[in-house]
């Protein structure tokens, strides 16, 4: 049996080196190539040699993501344009984004197949799975832990969760935990910026170390019980090791990153904002720190979420509290103040938008690698409506400029625009959640 797979192993070896030969003469390969061989199908992972075929899809500068959520909408009127299309007019929310039209886009009619549940859908922002409202629906992985998962080794943090107050956050694993956010901007700069003394190292190191090898002595005892189960039970252990193997990685990076010495900033430490109200200032202290964590390339990952503050946002003009604004019940007046609130809120987001574009390198601005995203849970935050969401979505390796405009009332589904995103971030998935493919009408540019 031994000689025979080894007969193989040299047939397929032999046949695939000839196939790849002829593969890459002269033209790119698919990014669905596969080498074959004595009987045997392998499914080559992405190489370089596959840029041209996958078109501007993958950039030579890795593709980083972050997702904006927010907790109470925004309101539709201020926000979507009236005219579909490239030639649009800008909207209230919109008119001052004008310097970058080019780089978002704006959609319309679109949320997530089978999701109701009012603020409870909160947890289904990025994971677009139906949670109910009974409270006893499981969660699925959401999009930023999903790339974290496969992308996120490259980097010291494989992801950032954060949020500019509380404890929620719409990030969850794949065993559907939700993952705590960071929400002390000093706490953060901390992390990313200030080294641990050699001691704090050193002992982080050890007790990465005994995990290890506690792991390597539990995965001996379990595998001494392969050879007396049948093949269910063999091919659930096969699975396990799989996991084991896999958190051993993760652990190893953990073990390389405490070594290294974490990247300097020319920037001194944020103050924390004591007022739990200025939802608009933590924000803008908040992307500050993201656009640092991006720029020194210490994770491609970050949700920020800003939850539904019940306090009085310190505007001029206002002087009720957001959550009560945002249920306006059509009050004009409360209306109004939330225009004031929500113009605010994105403007910062904007702000965040040319940071990333005013910051350049030799593969282009840092724009041009982040993909990222404004949302929410709620269309229309007065009635707890799911449905038609409010969707900014920038940068990345895509054209934008336009107002891809969908049915109000047979939405598109938004998890085609979550496929998108993977899709750049160069994993080969053709579905998430919900979506029946990729986003229709968001192409990519040529980079």
């Amino acid at each position: 049996m031994a000689m025979k797979m080894k007969s193989q192993s040299k047939h397929l070896a032999k046949a695939s080196s000839l196939q790849f030969g002829r593969m890459i003469g002269g033209k790119s390969l698919d990014r669905r190539s596969v080498l074959r061989g004595g009987g045997v199908a392998m499914s080559l992972p992405w190489l370089t040699a596959m840029q041209p075929a996958m078109g501007s899809m993958v950039s030579a500068s890795p593709q980083r993501f972050v997702a904006v959520t927010l907790g109470l909408g925004l309101v539709a009127s201020n926000l979507v344009p009236e005219q579909a299309g490239k030639g649009y007019v800008a909207s209230r929310y919109l008119k001052d984004m004008d310097d970058i039209r080019d780089r978002y886009t704006v959609f319309s009619g679109v949320s997530h197949p089978g999701v109701k549940g009012g603020h409870r859908a909160e947890a289904s922002i990025l994971t677009a799975s139906p949670m109910g409202s009974s409270g006893r629906a499981k969660n699925t992985i959401s999009l930023d832990q999903y790339l974290a998962k496969y992308r996120g080794e490259q980097t010291r943090f494989p992801s950032l969760v954060l949020s500019t107050g509380g404890s929620t956050s719409p990030c969850y694993t794949e065993n559907g935990a939700m993952i705590p956010p960071l929400d002390l901007a000093s706490k953060l700069f901390s992390l990313l910026f200030v080294d641990e003394s050699p001691k704090v190292r050193s002992q982080q190191e050890q007790r990465v170390k005994e995990g290890r090898s506690i792991m390597d002595l539990v995965g001996a005892e379990v595998k001494s019980l392969q050879q007396q189960l049948g093949a269910g039970d063999r091919d659930r252990l096969d699975a396990f090791f799989t996991s084991v193997r896999d958190l051993e990685k993760r652990m190893a990076e953990t073990e390389k990153w405490a070594k290294l010495p974490k990247p300097t900033v020319d920037r001194a430490a944020p103050v924390d904002i004591t007022n739990p109200s200025d939802l608009i200032g933590r924000q803008k202290t908040m992307c500050q720190l993201m656009k640092l964590a991006l720029q020194t390339d210490s994770t491609r990952y970050i949700t920020l979420h800003l939850p539904g503050a019940g306090g009085v946002i310190p505007i001029q003009g206002v002087d009720q509290g957001y959550h009560n604004l945002s249920h306006h019940g059509m009050d004009e007046a409360k209306l109004e103040q939330l225009a004031l609130v929500e113009t605010a809120l994105i403007n910062e987001w904007a702000d965040f938008l040319r940071s990333l574009r005013d910051h350049s390198d030799a593969s282009g601005d840092l724009l041009g690698s982040t993909s990222v995203l404004l949302t929410s849970n709620l269309g229309n935050a007065s009635n707890h409506d799911n449905r038609n969401m409010p969707v900014l979505f920038a940068g990345g390796p895509f054209q934008h400029g336009q107002h891809l405009a969908f049915d109000q009332r047979n939405n598109y589904p938004l998890p085609n625009l979550f496929v998108s995103v993977l899709q750049a971030n160069g994993l080969e998935i053709d579905r998430f959640a919900t979506s029946t493919g990729t986003m229709n009408g968001l192409h990519s540019r040529a980079i």
